[in-house]
């Protein structure tokens, strides 16, 4: 039980970068190459190329070899639900959030009417 919640952990680090969930995002729209993700992220190769292999390792994208190129895609599009899930629950924190300030704004100005 421990190791699977140690690879469930290391798998969910290979997603906490910034980078790398717009790498997936951009993916989700179809394969890219190495040159295509450097012009639509802006970034430098090696960097980009250093965060293509962290999800390499975790399965989450993979590469064939298209002439010169490397071609990439996600491995298995039920992380597109996980990152789709992941956008759910933090539209609804947010939400939560905006209605509870409102609330508070809504007391606050109760008060000063008093």
């Amino acid at each position: 039980m421990e190791r699977l919640d140690n690879m469930k952990a290391e798998f969910f680090k290979a997603l906490a970068h910034p980078t790398r969930v717009r790498i997936i995002e951009l993916l989700r729209q179809g394969e890219r190459c190495v040159c295509e993700l450097i012009a639509e992220l802006e970034l430098e190769q090696p960097n980009i190329s250093q965060h293509l292999a962290v999800l390499r390792k975790q399965d989450i994208v993979e590469a064939n070899k298209d002439g010169l190129r490397v071609i990439y895609r996600i491995k298995d599009p039920r992380i597109i639900t996980l990152l789709d899930l992941a956008e759910e629950i933090i539209a609804r924190e947010i939400a939560e959030t905006i209605a509870l300030m409102q609330g508070l704004n809504k007391a606050k100005g109760s008060k000063e009417d008093v």
